[in-house]
C-alpha cells in the first residue's frame, strides 16, 4: 500500500494509526513488541516517520524480541522473519542529520575522519548515530564549561534545544523534565554506543570518567591539554578504557615534561600486554627545546617495549634532532611490528648522524624497522647530508612501500645520495615535492625509479622549478612505468613543456589521478589533457587549475570528453580566470556528469575588487 500524506488533506485511517502509535511510543507504551506485529506495509510506514529517540525504543524492543523469540507467527507458532531492516532506517537518519559525514562514515565506526586517524570498520548505523550525537552533546557542553562563570557539575549542563529537537524530542512530554535535558542523561542512555570520542581539556576530569563509564572507547582524541590537572584527567580516562583502547591522539596540546611518562603509565596494565596500536601527536608541543629531560625515559621505554604498537605520528611537535635521534633509536630496538612512522613538520636535521651506518650494520635486521611500510619525514628541514644518512637506514627497511620526504631542502645532491636506494627499492609511493630540485636532478630520479621498480603507483615531484627540460624524461618515465597517481603541479612546464609532453605521451597509460595545476600551460595544457583522456581509460581525476587557459580551451576539452569512454569523475579548472566568461547555464562543458554529478569544476566569477594573482 502506498501512503501519501498531503498537507491540508483529510488524513487517512492509516495516517491516523501511524500518528497514534508514534504518540504511544513517546508516552512510554510498554508493550512495544505488539507494534512489531503490525502488517509489513504499516510497519514500514511507521518506521520511516519515527524520530531517532522513538526508533531507539523500537530498536531495543526488536532486539529483545528476536533474542527471546517473542515475534511468533500466530498460526504456525514459529518465529517470524524480520520484516524490516531497522539498520537501514538508522542509516537514513544519519545521512539526513549529517549529510557531509554520511559517505565518510559508511564503512567506519567513527563519525569523522578529518584529523587523519585510522578508523575501524562498522555497519551498525544505530551505533554510528548515537556516537555522533553524544559527540555533539559533549562539544556543546564544553562551550559552557569553559566559561569563567561556570560553577558546578559537568553532568548538570543543559544540552541545547537544537540538539534535543534533532533527535525528535521537541514534543515529547518526558523531555520537559529538566533531568532529561542534562548531559548526564545522554551519557547514561547513549554512552554505551561510543567507540570514538574527541574530548576537550575542560572535560578531562574525573567526573567525565563517571559519565562515560558505560563506554568501551577504542579511539580517543584529546584537544588542548595544557596543565597538570588536564593530564591527570586524561590518565583517568585512559585507565578506565585501557582494556579496549586502540588509538590515542593529542591535538593542539602543550604537554608538561612529565606528561608523556604519566600517559604511558596509565596505558600499561600489569600482567597483560599493552593493546594500544596507534599513537599520534598533532600540532602539539611535547618537545619544548632540543634537549631531552630525564622525565622522557619512561616514554622511550614505552616505545621500546610496546609490542602492539604499529603506527606512530609526530606532526608539528617542535621536535629537534636530539629527541628525534633517541626516539628513532628506541624504535630501532623495539619489539613491536611497527608499520607506519611519521615525523613531519619538525626541525630534525642531523638526527641520523654519529656513525648511524655502523650501528645499523651491527644490529642488522634485528631492528623492528624491518616491518615498516610507511615512512613520512615531510617538512623536517632535512638537507643533502641527512639524505646520505637516511640512505643507510632505508636499506634496513625491506618492506617499505611509501616514502614521503617532500618539503625538505634536499637539493639535487641529496637526491643523488638516495639514487642507489631508489634504483633497487620496491616503493609504491614516492613524494619529493618542494625539495629545491632542478630538472637534471629529477631526470636522474626518474631514471632510477623506472630502472627496476615496476611497482611504483604514486609519484609527486610538484613545486620544484624543473622547467620545460623535464618533459622528455617524464614522458620516457611514463612509458617505462605503470604509474597511476602523478603530481606535477607547479614545476614550470609552460606551454612548450606541455607540447613536448603531448608529442611523446605513451599511447597506453594506467594513470588514474593527474595533477598539472599551476604550470601556465594555456591552450597547450588543454590539448595535453585531451591527449591523456584518449590514452588513459582508467583516468578518474584531473586537476588543471591556474594554467592560464583561454576560452577556446573549452572546445578542446568538450571534444575530448565527448569521446572519452572511461569513468572520469573530476576535471578541476579552477583558477583559470578566462573561463569565468562562460555561462554555467549554457556552456556545453557543464553537461558532462558522472553518476549524476557534474565532472567539470569551473572557476568562480571573481569580485571586481579582487586582484588577480598569477605572477611568477
Amino acid at each position: 500500500m502506498d501512503i501519501h500524506l498531503t498537507t491540508g488533506a483529510v488524513p487517512s485511517l492509516t495516517s491516523l494509526c501511524v500518528n497514534t502509535i508514534k504518540k504511544a511510543i513517546f508516552s512510554g507504551y510498554e508493550d512495544l513488541h505488539n507494534i512489531l506485529e503490525l502488517p509489513s506495509n504499516l510497519l514500514d510506514c511507521l518506521v520511516s516517520q519515527l524520530s531517532p529517540f522513538a526508533l531507539e525504543k523500537l530498536t531495543i524492543t526488536e532486539f529483545h524480541c528476536h533474542k527471546n523469540g517473542f515475534l511468533n507467527n500466530s498460526k504456525a507458532g514459529k518465529k517470524r522473519k524480520r520484516c524490516i531492516d531497522l539498520n537501514e532506517a538508522w542509516k537514513t537518519l544519519f545521512m539526513s542529520r549529517w549529510p557531509d559525514r554520511g559517505k565518510k562514515s559508511k564503512k567506519h565506526a567513527f563519525g569523522w575522519n578529518t584529523d587523519g586517524r585510522e578508523l575501524c570498520e562498522s555497519d551498525d548505523w544505530q551505533q554510528l548515530y548515537w556516537e555522533q550525537h553524544l559527540q555533539m552533546c559533549l562539544d556543546d557542553a564544553s562551550e559552557t564549561v569553559m566559561l569563567p562563570i561556570f560553577k558546578g557539575y559537568i553532568g548538570e549542563v543543559i544540552v541545547s534545544d537544537a540538539i534535543i529537537e534533532s533527535i525528535g524530542c521537541k514534543d515529547d512530554i518526558s523531555f520537559k523534565i529538566p533531568d532529561h535535558k542534562k548531559l548526564s542523561y545522554h551519557c547514561k542512555n547513549f554512552g554505551h554506543y561510543a567507540r570514538n570520542l574527541r574530548l576537550h581539556n575542560v572535560l578531562c576530569v574525573f567526573e567525565t570518567c563517571e559519565l562515560l563509564r558505560s563506554s568501551n572507547l577504542q579511539d580517543l582524541l584529546f584537544c588542548n591539554i595544557r596543565s597538570k590537572s588536564h593530564v591527570e584527567g586524561v590518565c583517568h580516562i585512559i585507565k578506565q578504557n585501557r582494556d579496549t583502547i586502540l588509538s590515542l591522539s593529542f591535538s593542539y596540546c602543550n604537554l608538561p615534561t612529565t606528561a608523556l611518562d604519566n600517559i604511558c603509565t596509565s596505558i600499561s596494565k600489569e600482567g597483560t600486554g599493552h593493546v594500544i596500536q596507534r599513537l599520534s601527536f598533532m600540532s602539539s608541543s611535547i618537545f619544548g627545546n632540543n634537549s631531552v629531560p630525564a622525565s622522557l625515559s619512561g616514554f622511550l621505554s614505552f616505545l621500546t617495549y610496546e609490542r602492539s604498537l604499529f603506527s606512530i605520528k609526530f606532526c608539528e611537535t617542535r621536535m629537534g634532532s636530539v629527541p628525534a635521534k633517541l626516539i628513532f633509536d628506541a624504535l630501532r630496538h623495539s619489539s613491536s611490528g611497527l608499520s607506519t612512522l611519521e615525523i613531519s613538520d619538525n626541525n630534525i636535521s642531523g638526527w641520523l648522524t654519529e656513525d648511524l651506518g655502523s650501528k645499523f650494520l651491527s644490529y642488522g635486521l634485528d631492528t623492528s624497522l624491518k616491518s615498516l611500510h610507511v615512512l613520512n619525514l615531510r617538512g623536517n628541514n632535512l638537507d643533502m647530508n641527512d639524505a646520505n644518512d637516511l640512505k643507510s637506514a632505508l636499506v634496513h627497511m625491506p618492506k617499505l612501500s611509501s616514502l614521503d620526504i617532500g618539503d625538505n631542502p634536499l637539493e639535487d645532491e641529496g637526491i643523488r645520495n638516495l639514487l642507489p636506494y631508489f634504483s633497487e627499492s620496491l616503493l609504491t609511493t614516492v613524494k619529493v615535492d618542494n625539495c629545491d630540485l632542478s630538472g637534471n636532478g629529477v631526470a636522474q630520479l626518474l631514471i632510477a625509479l623506472s630502472g627496476s621498480n615496476q611497482q611504483l603507483n604514486c609519484l609527486s615531484i610538484a613545486e620544484n622549478n624543473l622547467g620545460r627540460c623535464i618533459a622528455l624524461p617524464l614522458s620516457k618515465f611514463l612509458k617505462a612505468s605503470s604509474i597511476r597517481d602523478l603530481n606535477i603541479e607547479d614545476i614550470g612546464l609552460d606551454s612548450l613543456g606541455f607540447q613536448d609532453l603531448e608529442e611523446n605521451l605513451p599511447k597506453i597509460s594506467k594513470l588514474c589521478c593527474l595533477n598539472i595545476s599551476k604550470n601556465r600551460g594555456g591552450i597547450s595544457a588543454a590539448q595535453f589533457i585531451s591527449k591523456v583522456l584518449s590514452y588513459a581509460p582508467e583516468l578518474c581525476s584531473v586537476k588543471a587549475g591556474y594554467n592560464l587557459m583561454p576560452l577556446k580551451s573549452v572546445e578542446v576539452l568538450c571534444d575530448a570528453l565527448e569521446h572519452f569512454k572511461g569513468k572520469l569523475r573530476e576535471l578541476d579548472l579552477t583558477g583559470n580566470r578566462h573561463l569565468c566568461q562562460l555561462s554555467h547555464e549554457t556552456s556545453q562543458i557543464t553537461n558532462f556528469c558522472f553518476q549524476g554529478t557534474p565532472i567539470v569544476i569551473l572557476p568562480l566569477v571573481p569580485s571586481s575588487a579582487e586582484p588577480y594573482d598569477d605572477e611568477p
